[in-house]
């Protein structure tokens, strides 16, 4: 009687820096590492532009400081004025906090950089989507009795960088726009010189690759199951990306073709989406889209900010 094969060991990993990695966890939520001096001292906005009605009494850098702290502990309007004022008075800052209706305005307008990372070359970048819910019923309700007519998600499109896991690009969309729609406002925004993309296959879209393909940008996509070959083989063309992947998979599989381009890459963009509902949830506070765009690009920040505090390093075993 033949012995069945034993199954092969799975690896394991485990942090190799974990007194470093567990203090960067904990500096998170030091709020003097976010009210800190140099905020403190550019809180009064300088008002060097002429605006029409009231001059502005904050900063841009005051009324972002406050948003982020709204985000990092999850917080409405009201309780974020109230957290600002006791946390000014324990620290004997003299300065004026705005109140709610002021931050919410200010919020809609307000232009938030997440990049925070100073890039010298190229760059990859690796882009997906997912929902976050604006209002609706939760999870258990939607369980016992179905889902309900007043149900309301945002598309929230990344572009993170696996090199350094920072997110350098997000665009908020309506839950009905296509992720191949988002693909050219999201490059736009990248500063640096992008080499290669990575996506899925919802961005197996010609409108995508001709996009990628006049910006000079490598194409990591794996085709969809019913795609055909578009250009012979004897054009005196350029090869087509999708045309050499698709002989690939044909000649060698598309596990082998995954293998080879370096397609695992892209499962970082699914730990971004994850690390962000892990640390904020699945929801949106506020309800107007400039608003939740604010929202959205705050927390993209703390991510990134998160990132520069320290990252844990693995050995595999």
């Amino acid at each position: 009687m033949t012995q069945p094969a034993s199954k092969p060991r799975k690896l394991a990993y485990k942090v190799t820096n974990w007194r470093d990695y567990n203090e960067s966890l904990v500096r998170r939520g030091d709020i003097t590492f976010w009210f800190d001096d140099a905020v403190i001292d550019a809180w009064e906005h300088e008002n060097d532009r002429k605006k029409v009605g009231r001059p502005f009494l904050y900063s841009d850098v005051a009324v972002e400081t406050l948003l982020m702290i709204r985000e990092l502990f999850r917080l409405p309007y009201r309780q974020t004025e109230g957290f600002g004022r006791a946390l000014a008075k324990l620290m004997q800052a003299e300065v004026a906090i705005p109140d709610y209706t002021s931050l919410q305005k200010r919020a809609a307008k307000l232009g938030v950089l997440i990049d925070l990372r100073a890039t010298t070359g190229p760059i990859e970048v690796v882009v997906d989507s997912t929902g976050l819910k604006v209002y609706g019923e939760g999870e258990w309700k939607v369980k016992k009795h179905g889902v309900g007519k007043r149900r309301t998600w945002r598309k929230v499109h990344l572009a993170v960088d696996p090199a350094t896991h920072t997110i350098v690009a997000q665009v908020v969309t309506g839950a009905d726009t296509h992720d191949g729609d988002a693909v050219e406002p999201l490059l736009e925004q990248v500063e640096a010189e992008v080499q290669t993309f990575y996506g899925d296959g919802a961005y197996d879209q010609w409108k995508v690759r001709n996009y990628l393909q006049g910006e000079s940008i490598h194409q990591v996509i794996p085709p969809r199951k019913n795609a055909k070959i578009k250009q012979h083989g004897n054009a005196s063309a350029e090869p087509l990306e999708r045309d050499e992947c698709l002989r690939q998979i044909r000649r060698d599989g598309k596990k082998a073709w995954k293998e080879s381009i370096g397609y695992h890459r892209r499962s970082l963009g699914e730990t971004a989406m994850f690390r962000l509902k892990t640390n904020f949830g699945d929801r949106l506070k506020n309800r107007t889209l400039a608003n939740q765009a604010t929202e959205v690009a705050l927390r993209c920040k703390l991510l990134n900010v998160f990132v520069t505090l320290g990252m844990p390093l693995f050995a595999w075993g």
